[in-house]
């Protein structure tokens, strides 16, 4: 088992190496941040001492070296639209994504888990067509088009829900339900056609025959064999909204890393569009690593 997690970490660590040079390098292109803050007939003295203030004095490979050299010790350095150390700046904004994300996906894999169960167990009938014909609804629908409706109806006409911001349990609601939407309907579908196997598999038809209630034949009997491809899908979604659910968190306002990501590139802060990346990469390795873990539980074969 050590060995196994050891590789995965190695592995990780490598993409999460190569992220950070090719975000360092990217980051730039977006152009200098001295024409974006100071005034166009700001003086060449202004704007040298601008550049120098924040290390864009520098030819580009010394700039790279430093860069290296503050995150090998965590310092990302200062915030250029914000005068704050970017970490702070981007943790701050990541415990928001990362309680959006955490809810809404255990939600997502909750609903998602007990509909596809059902819908397997009932294949053919009322039930599953309803259950099948949602979910593709829900995996196809744009996320911007149902968020825009979203508030129109319901903050807009009817008033129910906020249109933007965290203060209050009503804030959530809009944003936890657009963001259930998608995950929920693919989730959905890979749990059917699991479920459809392992309901086919000889122990349970064994089971069936031994008289065995219906709700413990597939929450118990049959769940566990068919988790494996669920938790890869439930996996790949929460990475994604920890990546930063752009679209929700920009449309409702949401102070989370990716509305921040987003801003800070068009503010050209690189300090901030870097220690978002890092951060985010970071906390997906932790997922994948966790996820990992959990096929070597279910599956003892994996651990050899």
């Amino acid at each position: 088992m050590e060995r196994f997690i050891v590789k995965r970490a190695l592995a990780s660590l490598i993409s999460l190496a190569f992220l950070v040079v090719a975000v360092f390098f990217l980051s730039r292109l977006t152009g200098d941040p001295t024409d974006l803050y100071l005034p166009l007939d700001a003086s060449l003295e202004s704007r040298a001492q601008f550049r120098a203030l924040h290390g864009l004095d520098q030819p580009l490979m010394v700039q790279f070296v430093d860069y290296l050299k503050d995150l090998a010790v965590l310092d990302f350095g200062e915030s250029i639209r914000r005068a704050q150390p970017a970490l702070d700046v981007v943790v701050s904004a990541f415990q928001w994504t990362l309680q959006l994300a955490l809810i809404t996906i255990a939600i997502v894999a909750v609903a998602a888990i007990v509909f596809g169960s059902l819908a397997a167990f009932n294949v053919g009938k009322i039930f599953d067509r309803f259950a099948t014909f949602f979910s593709l609804v829900g995996s196809s629908v744009p996320e911007f088009w149902v968020a825009i409706v979203a508030i129109v109806v319901f903050s807009v006409q009817l008033g129910w829900f906020p249109t933007s911001g965290t203060g209050t349990a009503l804030h959530w609601v809009l944003p936890v339900a657009i963001l259930f939407i998608r995950p929920f309907g693919l989730i959905v579908q890979v749990v059917r056609s699991s479920m459809i196997n392992a309901l086919s598999s000889a122990y349970v038809k064994t089971a069936k025959a031994k008289g065995v209630k219906a709700k413990t034949i597939i929450f118990v009997h049959a769940l566990r064999n068919a988790l494996l491809p669920v938790i890869t899908v439930i996996g790949d979604q929460a990475a994604g909204m920890l990546n930063g659910a752009v679209v929700v968190e920009t449309i409702f306002g949401f102070p989370g890393v990716g509305k921040l990501m987003i801003d800070s590139i068009l503010q050209r802060d690189f300090t901030v569009v870097i220690a978002a990346v890092v951060v985010t990469a970071f906390a997906i390795f932790i997922m994948n690593l966790i996820i990992d873990l959990l096929y070597a539980l279910l599956d003892p074969r994996i651990r050899y």
